[in-house]
């Protein structure tokens, strides 16, 4: 009976039946894995106010792991580039917490940096303005828009004077949030800066007239 085959085999085994055997006494194959374990940066745990109005602070607050006393940036972004907005030293349980204010209309990012190049995840906060709103809709459906298109029942937009077609803009209202492109023009009644579709409306749970918060 031939062997050969079986002989090879059995050679090419060997190199494996070595590796596994170093891995389970433990030995040096498992060191740098264990180094990387011992030098790993903490991690750090950042929440963030989601939703603010102009002018007010951003609450910001997290717990990095390890020794109490570290030194947290707090960075925030806003179209390019971080900046540094505070920095702040964790207390005895690593709990940080401070205020950045919100300067920007629009997306703000933020994040925290911690040592050994650590970080946390990056957060997003939505800064607004108050703007007088009413919708329109019901009686006007099969209209034609001033950015194109027609106005139905289910069309999410909002009409606006001078902002571009196609303009997104993210509006909150009593704890909803709802992003809508600009696509049509109005209102016209004075003191009013948006005129939002019925389905946007509904989507936002706002009445007929005040005010919502916006973006731009």
């Amino acid at each position: 009976m031939n062997t050969t085959p079986h002989g090879r085999n059995a050679r090419l085994r060997k190199p494996a039946l070595a590796a596994i055997s170093i891995a389970a006494i433990g030995g040096s194959a498992l060191a740098p894995a264990q180094a990387d374990a011992q030098t790993a940066p903490p991690d750090i745990k950042l929440k963030a106010s989601k939703h603010r109005l102009k002018g007010d602070n951003i609450k910001v607050r997290g717990q990095v792991a390890g020794e109490p006393g570290q030194r947290v940036r707090i960075m925030t972004r806003k179209n390019r580039g971080w900046r540094t907005a505070d920095s702040v030293t964790t207390g005895a349980d690593g709990r940080f917490r401070t205020t950045v204010p919100a300067r920007r209309l629009g997306r703000l990012h933020v994040r925290a940096l911690g040592p050994n190049g650590s970080r946390s995840e990056t957060r997003r906060v939505f800064v607004y303005r108050r703007a007088h709103a009413s919708y329109y809709g019901p009686g006007l459906y099969g209209n034609k828009l001033a950015c194109g298109g027609t106005l139905t029942p289910s069309t999410i937009g909002v009409a606006n004077k001078s902002l571009p077609c196609g303009t997104p803009v993210r509006f909150h209202y009593r704890g909803r949030s709802v992003r809508a492109r600009v696509i049509d023009r109005g209102p016209y009644a004075a003191g009013r800066v948006y005129d939002l579709t019925e389905a946007t409306k509904r989507k936002l749970g706002f009445g007929s007239t005040g005010n919502v918060w916006a973006t731009k």
